[in-house]
């Protein structure tokens, strides 16, 4: 939907709220068929399955959240949740081909070859009448305020107000082809606002990681951020380093490879979020580093182009760029210590990978390709001999090329290198002989020093 039909439509309930914040939890907002742009077709035909199978056995059922928001603004999700009265329990209950999921939030997975709707039961306020140990039993925090466990199901009237952004707590019905709001989502999308639904602090407090949902939001949907919602954001920041570095990886993920990975990072700059995320890479920038903070925007603006452009990315590229400022001067320390150039980097990117975990966990399976990519802007310059060919068939050739281009593009480096490999890759066998050829003496290996024969005792 456009801007302005998001308009024309807000402009026939408008009346009925002067303001969002006169939205109580036992009001809502219907906006019928007619009146609305979400459309079965463009909607999942194993989410339809799913609400339609719960609606038979006797349960609500809605969709709900980022699929019925980008369905509103005229987009085409690809991933659809619903939400129902049903408890996970019920839900395995009704669909053999489902799995319950998670801890902290139980959910239930149902798989349809391989797509995956996400059903979750409503969830209900920690203040809602209850017995204090059923209380204790499904919901649990920390003495900081954080929900570690948040399991307390009630009608869809709470599950709204527990959401998180009143743009994602939209309920789509199957049944009648309404769309429900009880939190002044409409509102808010035809403001263009970010807007988290409760007390901003409580709500951070309680999931510190919504802060970030709401600077990925702002930069996604090109949104500004409600006053009351954006004022706690910097002074809050710091609640991000309780939550646990494996979560945080995938957070950043979300972050930084969705196709607006620059707007994104100037928000986490703004509002104080990149420092407990990175905090070995704010040490240099708050040093004034220009090279830092040219390699990772560049770095943001090349991942950004290359999702518009449907092009794979890969975590590893991007952490290997927002870690190369530290990665390079505690390299060049270790060098001026004595040690030789390769095992320098070696030891650099143990330092930095092994502290950057506390915070961000990166698994394995990124951390080792990053650590390829950096060894390779060593063994790049050295292209003598057999050299060159045998860095061809490297495997992360491609992605240590693409980083070598990356740090010329940022002003880091001259750019005689990249246009030399450039050249190299496209030229015939005889051609690169020739090229060979004219390497500069700097780039020759050294002679190996031959030890000499021991003496017989």
């Amino acid at each position: 939907m456009t801007s302005s039909s998001v308009t024309g439509l807000w402009k026939k309930f408008s009346s009925k709220f002067s303001k969002p914040s006169q939205y109580t939890p036992n009001s809502v907002t219907v906006i019928p068929r007619d009146e609305h742009c979400v459309s079965r077709k463009n909607i999942s035909d194993a989410a339809i399955k799913v609400i339609r199978r719960l609606n038979e056995e006797g349960y609500d059922a809605f969709l709900v959240g980022g699929g019925v928001r980008d369905l509103l603004l005229g987009g085409h999700p690809k991933d659809f949740d619903i939400a129902t009265n049903a408890t996970p329990e019920q839900v395995r209950g009704v669909f053999r081909n489902s799995r319950i999921i998670g801890r902290r939030f139980r959910i239930v997975h149902v798989r349809f070859g391989n797509e995956i709707i996400e059903v979750t039961t409503f969830r209900g306020g920690h203040d809602a009448p209850s017995t204090s140990a059923q209380r204790n039993k499904h919901s649990a925090r920390t003495e900081s305020g954080m929900l570690t466990r948040d399991n307390v199901y009630g009608s869809i009237n709470e599950d709204a107000a527990r959401r998180d952004l009143s743009i994602n707590a939209l309920y789509y019905s199957s049944r009648d082809f309404c769309v429900y709001d009880y939190v002044g989502g409409m509102r808010d999308l035809e403001q263009k606002l970010i807007r988290i639904i409760g007390d901003p602090e409580t709500r951070y407090r309680e999931d510190p990681v919504r802060m970030l949902r709401v600077v990925r939001f702002a930069a996604k949907l090109d949104f500004d951020i409600e006053q009351h919602t954006e004022e706690p954001l910097k002074r809050l920041a710091p609640l991000l380093t309780d939550i646990s570095a494996a979560r945080m990886f995938d957070e950043v993920i979300k972050l930084l490879m969705s196709g607006q990975g620059i707007q994104t990072y100037a928000l986490l700059q703004r509002y104080g979020l990149f420092s407990p995320l990175f905090p070995a890479t704010q040490k240099m920038l708050d040093q004034h580093e220009p090279a830092a903070e040219a390699i990772i925007q560049q770095g943001l603006i090349n991942t950004d182009a290359r999702i518009a452009e449907g092009k794979p990315v890969t975590p590893a590229f991007i952490y290997a760029v927002l870690l190369w400022p530290m990665v390079k001067r505690i390299h060049k320390e270790i060098i001026d210590s004595g040690v030789p150039e390769i095992p320098a980097l070696h030891q650099a990117a143990e330092r930095v990978l092994h502290k950057q975990q506390q915070t961000v966990a990166i698994p394995k399976r990124f951390s080792q390709p990053m650590r390829d990519i950096w060894e390779l802007q060593c063994r790049l310059t050295r292209r003598s001999g057999k050299r060159a060919e045998q860095l061809l068939e490297h495997r992360y050739f491609r992605a240590g090329f693409d980083f070598l281009l990356l740090r010329e593009q940022a002003g880091e480096l001259r750019p005689e290198l990249g246009q030399w490999w450039l050249a190299f890759q496209e030229a015939h066998a005889d051609t690169r002989g020739a090229m060979l050829t004219q390497v500069p003496s700097g780039d020759k290996p050294r002679p190996r020093r031959r030890r000499s024969p021991r003496k017989p005792r």
